[in-house]
């Protein structure tokens, strides 16, 4: 078998680059992590990363190429900033004079991949390096949907969808078929803090996690976690709905394993068009 092509993974918030930096240890793949300063928060001294600004684009490129890195990988949550948080440099200047940062997330991420590819690099997916990742259809766990939760994942599914269209979010919360909050930038688990005031009586809400219809899907599909179960429970939402084959289960044993014991469901459901 030939080697494999050393692998940079660009690392932001969350537990999904020191997974992937496992997978390539244990397949003895040769990695290198370039972390975002601010972003990066789960990352430990021992996997050796180098960091840099999220406007620093030349500096970034110059750290992939010194570590001899050919495949790139985009993992992590990364907090839109503002032009003054930014930043950038001369190249990351010259990168936002082409595209702007009127763009939502999904059209900014696919002209941060064509930069990264106009460099030499070849961007792959997670699913390219971890693919038990994704989000496969049926339930995770002991729960199902009822009646009335189906209706509103089908509530929900019609709303992310139409965020979606627009580039704005990937998540939605219905609660008997009242939609209770929709994902902008601030994130799942920011709308889920939201949206525990504005819960109604009776059963709980449900959150639907779905990939844009146009979702680059080397970039940020849709992600859950043990802590989105969590969140999603203490919220007063009784399940949660992701995209079968477009989103990603991190941790899958331990989200059966809280959601068995908290009493919520999680399902990977097949979305029409996805």
């Amino acid at each position: 078998m030939p080697p494999q092509a050393k692998l940079g993974i660009l690392a932001g918030g969350g537990a999904l680059p020191a997974r992937l930096a496992a997978a390539c240890r244990a397949s003895d793949r040769p990695f290198h992590i370039v972390a975002f300063e601010g972003h990066a928060d789960a990352l430990d001294d021992s996997l050796a990363p180098d960091w840099v600004r999220l406007g620093a684009v030349g500096a970034l490129f110059e750290k992939l190429r010194a570590a001899q890195v050919a495949e790139v990988v985009l993992a992590g949550r990364i907090r839109r900033p503002s032009l003054k948080e930014l930043a950038p440099d001369w190249r990351g200047a010259k990168f936002l004079a082409k595209v702007g940062l009127a763009m939502g997330d999904d059209g900014l991420l696919r002209a941060a991949i064509n930069e990264i590819e106009s460099e030499g690099f070849k961007v792959i997916g997670v699913e390219d390096v971890l693919a038990d990742l994704l989000a496969r259809e049926g339930p995770y766990g002991r729960h199902k949907p009822n009646d009335e939760a189906r209706t509103d994942i089908g509530r929900g599914i019609a709303v992310a969808q139409g965020l979606g269209r627009l580039d704005v979010g990937q998540a939605v919360v219905v609660q008997q078929g009242l939609v209770l909050g929709v994902e902008a930038v601030e994130g799942t688990d920011a709308l889920l803090a939201r949206v525990a005031g504005l819960k109604r009586e009776g059963q709980g809400g449900v959150l639907v996690k779905l990939a844009k219809p146009q979702q680059e899907r080397r970039a940020d599909l849709p992600t859950i976690g043990p802590v989105t179960v969590r969140v999603a429970h203490q919220a007063g939402l009784i399940g949660i709905a992701i995209e079968a084959g477009r989103a990603l289960v991190i941790d899958a044993d331990q989200v059966i394993r809280i959601a068995d014991e908290v009493g919520l469901f999680v399902i990977g459901i097949r979305v029409e068009g996805g």
